[in-house]
Order: structure tokens, then sequence, then C-alpha cells
């Protein structure tokens, strides 16, 4: 039945998340046409993997987390306001903005910029708490209009407008739209049927990730063949930049729990460049977009590298 197989395959691949998702961005930099192929269509990719993260996470279990106003705000507001602070004042401290301003920007957007829309997705393929991912997600992306235009202005100055009237449509659309064709399926399929599709539904967001994944890498090899060191080197600053923010985070909230503070961590390391870049337009430098590229490699190889580290705190802090 070919329904059957597909549904086992599926599984078999939401089995595999994170290696497959790991597997993604190195198919995206070493298959160039393919990049080009799929660069179009990954804004529905996007918006498909925001779909299936609402539709993988129980509602209750997200109202849940709503219930605890103070733990998701306080998770909000460091990561919108305290860390790209933080970020901001750091980079100007190292004297960033004169020697690299283009390097400087595309920094200071990353950290301004709410957790990626696939934070739940990831943080499910991990073993961590999707529910509370999403739950953060969402109060982070709506505070986004009001906080990321104010972080902009002060640390860049005019040289990259970013309207918040613009910037809160387009979140508020992309929100909405998930959340009600999650709503949809659920009721029209049943609750049940949806709670069976775990698996299937990793899956589906493995294979949206890959959209997304290699559509973003278009023009990321020639880079490297062209100069190897300047990719190199930001690169590892995007590591370096993830890893301090995540490990930061997880300190910070360490008090609530490894488990808990290892999922507030891995989103606060894991920014949505690209919102930003939307929104900021064709006044990015050329630096800023290649750093853009270059900065999903954290994104989709940290599931993958901390995966064993989350299973074992989830246990340990479930036994």
């Amino acid at each position: 039945m070919p329904l059957a197989a597909l549904a086992a395959a599926l599984s078999w691949l939401g089995r595999q998340g994170t290696r497959a998702v790991a597997a993604s961005i190195f198919i995206g930099i070493f298959l160039p046409p393919l990049a080009a192929l799929f660069k179009p269509i990954f804004p529905i990719a996007l918006f498909a993997l925001l779909c299936l993260a609402f539709l993988r996470v129980d509602p209750a279990d997200v109202r849940a987390h709503f219930s605890r106003p103070l733990i998701v705000g306080a998770a909000s507001a460091w990561m919108m306001l305290a860390t790209p602070l933080l970020t901001g004042l750091t980079l100007v401290a190292l004297g960033m903005a004169d020697r690299l301003p283009g390097l400087y920007i595309a920094m200071i957007l990353q950290a301004a910029a709410p957790p990626v829309i696939s934070a739940p997705t990831l943080a499910a393929l991990m073993g961590l708490d999707a529910a509370l991912t999403l739950a953060t997600l969402v109060v982070c992306t709506a505070l986004t209009p009001l906080t990321a235009p104010m972080f902009a202005t002060f640390f860049v100055g005019q040289d990259i407008a970013i309207s918040p009237v613009a910037l809160g449509a387009k979140l508020l659309g992309l929100l909405a739209g998930a959340a009600i064709v999650a709503v949809l399926v659920r009721r029209f399929a049943g609750k049940a049927w949806v709670a069976r599709q775990g698996e299937r539904i990793d899956g589906l967001s493995v294979v949206a990730l890959f959209f997304f994944a290699v559509g973003l890498m278009d023009g990321v090899l020639a880079s490297i063949i062209s100069e190897p060191l300047k990719v190199l080197g930001l690169t590892l600053l995007s590591f370096a930049l993830s890893f301090g923010l995540m490990g930061l985070t997880t300190v910070v909230f360490v008090r609530l729990g490894m488990g808990q503070a290892l999922a507030r961590g891995r989103a606060a390391g894991n920014r949505n460049m690209g919102l930003m870049l939307a929104a900021a337009g064709a006044a990015v430098p050329e630096l800023t977009w290649l750093y853009f590229a270059v900065a999903q490699l954290p994104i989709y190889l940290m599931p993958a590298m901390l995966k064993p580290l989350a299973r074992r705190f989830v246990a340990v802090q479930a036994g």
C-alpha cells in the first residue's frame, strides 16, 4: 500500500530526526543546483514548519506553561531584551562596528531576532520540552516588532530601518495562520488521530527543514571556494555566538531544572535571522547575507550534537 509505505517512511525519518536535519545543510552546500531550485520555496517550508510545530504540541501542554506566566515571561524578556543588549554592548566594546560593520550588523540582527520558527520541532527531535519552546517562541515573536527595531536603531542607527508595523503584521499572519491550520486539522481529523501521528509529524518536519535548509545554502559553495578563510571565520563566529547565548541562558535558568534550562538555552542560541533580514530589506550589506547563510550551520548541527546530552538530563529529571 503506497500510503502505508509513505507513513512508514515518515516515521523512520522522524526517528532519524537530528541526523537527517544535520545532513540537510551539507546537501544544500554541496549540491548548488538543488539549492537554487529550492530557494524560491523556502518561505513555504518555513510556514509548514510552524504549522507542524503547532500540530505536534498538545495545546493543553502549551496552556500549562502559560498558566505560569512569570516563568515564560522571564525567559522571553531574557531572550528579547537582555541578550541583545549584552551582545550589542560586547560587540561595541570589541570595536566591531568600526572594523567589520557588515558582520557587526549581522550579529546585532541575530541577537535581536526571536528563536527560529523550527525551535519547537528541533526541541521535540532532541527530546526536550517542545510545548515550553513553543510557548516561549510565541511570546518572543509577539515582542519582536517592539524590541527588534529598538535595538537595530540603538546599535546600528538609521542604516538599518525596520518597520514595527510591517514586521508585526508579517509575524501575526505567520503565527495566526499556522495556529488556525493546526486547529482545523485537530477539529476534522480528531485529537486522538493527531496524537498517534507524532513520529510522522516529525518526519514531515524533517522534510520541511530539508527544503528550508537546502534553499538557504544557495551560493555558499561558491563563497567557500573563492573565500575559504572568510567563510571559515564567519562559521566559527556563528558557532561562538550561538553556543555562547545557549550556554549563558542555560546557566541563568538552571534552577528550573537542566531539561527546561537546556530547552530555553537552545532556543536562545538559534535565532530567526532570516526574519530580520527580510524586515531590513535591501539595506543589508553582502557580508551580512553570507553570515546569515553560515549561521544556519549551528542551528542544524546543534540538535545532533546535543541530543545525547539533552536525553540524559531529561531522563535524570524524570527519574
